[in-house]
C-alpha cells in the first residue's frame, strides 16, 4: 500500500444540461484527523451527506475543503414579498403621522429587508439532476485526489529515505569512535579518582568503580536502539498505509536516543567531540524528518 501525503487537489467541471453547469473541487492539507468542510448551495442537504460519506470511506486524515459552484444560464424572474413590503410602507406611514414627520418611504430600504426580494423557486427536477450528476462525479474525483496524495507521498518517502541513510551513517561513525572514547573516558576518570582518593582506596577498588561509571556512560545501547528504530522506520515506509502517527512516535524515540548519547559523551574531549558533532547532526536529521511526516496520512 503506497504512502499518502495529506496534500492534494482535484477538480471537475460538468455541464448537466443547457441551463445548469457546475465546478466541483476537492482540496486537502494536513490535519490530525479527517476534517471535511463543504461549501455548496443551499437545498442540497442529502447530497452533502453523500459527499461526506464518500470522503470518509476513502480518506483517513487531512483537512478537506469541498466546493460546489453552480452556474445557471436560464434567466430567473425576480419578485418581491408583497406582504413584507406593505408592512414596511404601513409602518412608515403610521410613524410619520404619529410624530408629524414628512418624507416618502424609500423602496431601496424596503428591498434590502431580509426576504423582501424573491426569485422564482428553482424546479425540483433541476436540483435532482444536479445532485445526481455530482454523485456520479464524486467517486472519480476522490480517486484523482488520492492519486495526487500518493504521488506526493512517494516524494516524501524519498526524502525520508535519504534522511534515514544519513542517520544510519552517523550511527555507524559513532560506533567506530566508541571504543576509543570509552578508553579515553576510563583513563581520565581513573586519573581524577586516584587524585581525589589518594591512598584511601586500593587501585583494584578504584578500577572497579571506574568500570561501573564507564559502563553507565557507554552508548552501545543507544546505538543499538537507534539502529533498530531506523530499521523499523524503513519497514513502515515499505508497508505504507496510515503510518504518519507511527513515524512520529518513532522519531520521538530516536530523538531521545540522540539526547542520551550527547549527555553521555559530553566533556570527554578528543574523539568525544566528534561524537557530539555526530549527535547534533542526528538531531538535525530527525527534526527534518519530523517536519516531513507532518504531512503523511
Amino acid at each position: 500500500m503506497p504512502i499518502a501525503s495529506m496534500t492534494g487537489f482535484a477538480r471537475v467541471q460538468v455541464r448537466v444540461n443547457d441551463q445548469i453547469s457546475y465546478t466541483l473541487s476537492l482540496k486537502s492539507v494536513n490535519h490530525r484527523f479527517l476534517d471535511v468542510q463543504l461549501r455548496m448551495p443551499s437545498g442540497l442537504d442529502a447530497l452533502e451527506l453523500d459527499l461526506r460519506k464518500a470522503l470518509k470511506e476513502n480518506l483517513v486524515r487531512g483537512h478537506v475543503d469541498v466546493t460546489l459552484s453552480v452556474e445557471r444560464t436560464a434567466q430567473t424572474k425576480s419578485g418581491y414579498n408583497r406582504e413584507l413590503v406593505a408592512g414596511y410602507l404601513s409602518a412608515f406611514s403610521e410613524a410619520s403621522s404619529e410624530y408629524g414627520l414628512t418624507g416618502a418611504p424609500d423602496l431601496n430600504v424596503a428591498f434590502r429587508l431580509p426576504g423582501a426580494l424573491q426569485a422564482d423557486a428553482r424546479s425540483d427536477d433541476d436540483q435532482e439532476l444536479l445532485a445526481a450528476s455530482v454523485r456520479e462525479q464524486i467517486g472519480p474525483l476522490v480517486a484523482e485526489l488520492k492519486t495526487m496524495r500518493e504521488r506526493e507521498g512517494a516524494s516524501l518517502a524519498d526524502v525520508l529515505e535519504e534522511t534515514l541513510h544519513r542517520l544510519a551513517e552517523a550511527t555507524a561513525q559513532v560506533a567506530q569512535l566508541r571504543p576509543e572514547v570509552e578508553a579515553r573516558y576510563q583513563e581520565r576518570l581513573t586519573q581524577r579518582l586516584t587524585a581525589a582518593a589518594g591512598n584511601e582506596f586500593s587501585r583494584q577498588r578504584l578500577l572497579e568503580e571506574v568500570a561501573i561509571l564507564v559502563d553507565r556512560s557507554d552508548v552501545a545501547e543507544e546505538l543499538a536502539r537507534m539502529t533498530t528504530h531506523i530499521g523499523h522506520f524503513r519497514e513502515l515506509l515499505v508497508a505504507g498505509g496510515e503510518i504518519g502517527k507511527k513515524l512520529d512516535f518513532l522519531l520521538q524515540e530516536m530523538n531521545r536516543e540522540a539526547n542520551t548519547l550527547l549527555s553521555k559523551t559530553g566533556g570527554v574531549g578528543g574523539k568525544g567531540t566528534e561524537i557530539t558533532e555526530l549527535g547534533l547532526a542526528m538531531k538535525a536529521q530527525i527534526e527534518k524528518a519530523r517536519e516531513q511526516i507532518q504531512n503523511i496520512e
